[in-house]
């Protein structure tokens, strides 16, 4: 979010200028009031964190997500998988998954507004713009930060998408409520990578 220019100074006379009385306490450091709030801010999205995480793998789970047989099914009869949050950076796990997918037969398309493309394939601005150009996925495959899926869930919603798949690591149930009253499957804090990996593993037969 941009933020505007603050003011240097309240307009009248500026505390700070004020002679303090006697036996007043010393002034506060300048921004340790925000360094308080920050703090404050870091650790109830922390406490936030480790309760959507255990509703995820210890219940109760407000939504339904998909288990490791229904991941299963999910996956073969997948084919193209949008990559919101891809990159183009080879030290960056999103850019590992990608080319990974496509090389097992995926057909992938990264969706971030900040790069040209991924492996010779063109990235989209936005899940919209994706599926204009190229067709609807089955797939919304979300490497972003929790606290940012909603409106990735809203997106792939509108997408017509079959799934909202968020990263490991990402877990965020309101996401996951917009994306299941709407009739999409959800996953959670798992790799569409390593899920696939696992499914070849348990059955050989399985290929693209």
């Amino acid at each position: 979010m941009i933020v505007g220019p603050m003011p240097d100074e309240p307009i009248g006379t500026s505390p700070s200028r004020l002679e303090p009385g006697p036996g007043a306490l010393p002034a506060a450091p300048a921004g340790a009031g925000d360094r308080a709030g920050d703090e404050i801010g870091r650790e109830r999205r922390d406490r936030d964190r480790a309760r959507d995480f255990l509703a995820l793998h210890e219940g109760p789970r407000p939504v339904p997500v998909l288990d490791d047989d229904a991941i299963g099914e999910l996956l073969r009869a997948t084919r193209r998988i949008a990559i919101v949050g891809a990159s183009d950076d080879p030290g960056r796990p999103s850019y590992d998954v990608f080319r990974y997918l496509r090389d097992e037969g995926f057909d992938c398309v990264p969706v971030n507004p900040n790069i040209h493309g991924v492996g010779g394939v063109a990235a989209f601005p936005t899940l919209g713009e994706a599926v204009a150009a190229t067709g609807p996925f089955d797939v919304v495959d979300v490497f972003r930060r929790s606290e940012l899926c909603v409106a990735h869930a809203r997106e792939a919603v509108a997408a017509g998408a079959r799934c909202l798949w968020l990263q490991l690591g990402v877990v965020n149930w309101e996401a996951a409520r917009i994306a299941h009253d709407s009739g999409l499957a959800v996953v959670m804090d798992r790799c569409t990578a390593i899920e696939w990996r696992r499914l070849a593993r348990d059955r050989p037969d399985v290929s693209r």
